[in-house]
C-alpha cells in the first residue's frame, strides 16, 4: 500500500502516477521553456521569516471575509480547466470538497455575454472575474507534442463547438483561437460595468501601472496572476510582483494572489506582502486526479493546518497580525521593500511617479496583461435545487445540498 501524502507536494507524483500523459501534462506544463512555471514556486522558496516570541498563540483564527463572504481561512480554489480530465466527477467533486472546507471555488467558463452575465446575476451569482492575460493562447509545448484535445462541453451545446480541425500541433489551441478576443481592452471593462452591478476583479494583472489603471476604471479587486505561467514565459513570478501592485492601489481595493503556492509558509509570505487571500490550482487538480474529492479536501486541509502552525511559530494569534515586518527584505526580488513603509501610506496617484524608481522588475512586455478572454466568478447561490458539472461531454446533476457553501463559476479563457 503506498504510503499517505505528508504535503501537497506528493499529490503532484500520485497524479503523475494516476492520469494519462496527456492529461496530466496539460496540467503540469507551462509555456515554452517553462522558466516562469519553475520561479512561481522558486521564488517563495528565496523569502525567510522574522518570527517574533513570546506572544500568546494558544487561539489561532484564520477566517476572514471575501466580497462581504465569511470564509474559514484565506484560501480559495483558483480556476482550471477540465476537472474531468483528472476525475470521472470532475468540478463537482471539486465544489463539494470546496464545500466541506468552507471555501471560495472558482470554476471556468469560457464566453463572456451580455446573456451570461444576466443569467449569472438571476441566479445569485456574486461577483465577476475578468482574466485579463490571455489575448492569444500561450505556446505551450507539451500539449502540441501531445496533440491536446479540446473536451467536447455540453452544456454549451449549441452555443460553441468545440469541434475543430488543427493541421498542426494542439487541438486544444486551435479551439482557443476560436473563442479569445484578442481586441479586448480597458473600454470593455467600461461596457461590462455598465451591463451588471456584480462586483468585478481582473486576474492577471503584473504591474503596478496596471494596477493603478485597474482603480481608475473602478474595478472591484486585482488577482496578481501570470496564468499559472502557461501564457508569457519570462514573465515575473507573482510573489515578486505582489507587494508593488498592493501598494499601487493603496487599499483601495483587495489584492489576491495565484502561481506557485505548496505550502502553508507560502500562503504567510503572501499575506504579509499585502494579499487578502490566496488561490491554489495545480495542487487541487493534483489531489482531484489521485483521491477525487478527499483528494482535494486533503489538499486544502494541509494548507490550513500548515498556514495555522506557521502563524503560530510567527506569533501571529490572527491574520491582521500577519505584516511586512514578519519577512526579511533581502530575499523579496522585485519587491518595493526600501520604499514601503513611505509608499504604502501614499495615494496612488502619487504612487504612479515613485514607482518608476524602485520597481526592480517591471515587465516591459506586461502590456498583454491588458487584454483577454473572461472569467464569472460566483459564490453558490440557492439555485433551483441542483448544480450542474460545466467540463466536458456531459451534464452531471447532483443535489444541491451536496455541492453549496461558497463556490464560484467562473467564465475564463483555456
Amino acid at each position: 500500500m503506498a504510503e499517505e501524502p505528508v504535503n501537497v507536494n506528493e499529490f503532484q507524483e500520485l497524479a503523475r502516477q494516476t492520469l494519462p500523459k496527456m492529461s496530466f501534462e496539460f496540467y503540469n506544463g507551462g509555456a515554452e521553456d517553462q522558466h516562469t512555471l519553475k520561479e512561481n514556486t522558486e521564488a517563495f522558496q528565496r523569502i525567510t521569516f522574522r518570527p517574533r516570541i513570546l506572544v500568546d498563540v494558544s487561539r489561532i483564527d484564520m477566517s476572514t471575509t471575501i466580497l462581504g463572504h465569511p470564509i474559514s481561512a484565506p484560501i480559495m480554489i483558483a480556476p482550471t480547466s477540465f476537472h474531468k480530465l483528472a476525475h470521472p466527477e470532475g468540478e463537482v467533486a471539486t465544489a463539494r470538497a470546496a464545500a466541506a472546507c468552507k471555501t471560495i471555488m472558482i470554476c471556468k467558463r469560457r464566453d463572456l455575454t451580455a446573456t451570461l452575465v444576466q443569467s449569472a446575476e438571476r441566479y445569485g451569482f456574486k461577483a465577476i472575474i475578468l482574466t485579463v492575460d490571455t489575448p492569444r493562447l500561450g505556446r505551450r509545448e507539451a500539449e502540441i507534442k501531445n496533440r491536446m484535445i479540446a473536451p467536447q462541453m455540453k452544456i454549451f451545446e449549441g452555443l460553441l463547438s468545440s469541434e475543430v480541425a488543427s493541421d498542426n500541433g494542439s487541438k486544444l489551441e486551435a479551439y482557443a483561437t476560436q473563442i479569445l478576443d484578442s481586441s479586448l481592452s480597458w473600454k470593455d471593462i467600461e461596457w461590462l460595468r455598465s451591463i451588471t452591478s456584480l462586483p468585478i476583479l481582473l486576474k492577471g494583472v503584473l504591474t503596478p501601472e496596471d494596477a493603478i489603471k485597474a482603480t481608475e476604471v473602478g474595478v472591484d479587486g486585482i488577482i496578481v496572476s501570470n496564468h499559472g505561467a502557461r501564457q508569457l514565459d519570462y514573465s515575473p513570478a507573482t510573489i515578486t510582483v505582489l507587494e508593488e501592485v498592493v501598494v499601487a492601489v493603496g487599499g483601495k481595493i483587495p489584492v489576491f494572489i495565484d502561481g506557485g503556492i505548496r505550502r502553508g509558509t507560502d500562503i504567510f509570505k503572501a499575506l504579509a506582502l499585502g494579499a487578502k487571500a490566496v488561490m491554489i490550482g495545480r495542487p487541487v487538480l493534483y489531489g482531484l486526479a489521485a483521491k477525487g474529492e478527499q483528494g482535494v479536501r486533503q489538499v486544502m486541509e494541509m494548507l490550513k493546518n500548515e498556514l495555522e502552525l506557521t502563524m503560530a511559530l510567527s506569533g501571529c494569534p490572527t491574520l491582521k497580525d500577519i505584516t511586512r515586518s514578519h519577512l526579511a527584505a533581502a530575499g523579496i526580488v522585485g519587491s518595493v521593500a526600501a520604499e514601503y513603509p513611505k509608499l504604502r501610506a501614499t495615494p496612488p496617484a502619487a504612487v504612479k511617479q515613485q514607482l518608476v524608481g524602485v520597481s526592480l522588475l517591471l515587465v516591459a512586455s506586461a502590456v498583454v496583461a491588458v487584454a483577454s478572454a473572461a472569467a464569472i466568478v460566483s459564490p453558490a447561490a440557492e439555485v433551483a435545487g441542483s448544480c450542474k458539472d460545466s467540463s466536458l461531454s456531459s451534464t452531471l446533476v447532483v443535489p444541491w445540498p451536496h455541492c453549496s457553501s461558497l463556490q464560484w463559476i467562473s467564465v475564463s479563457p483555456i
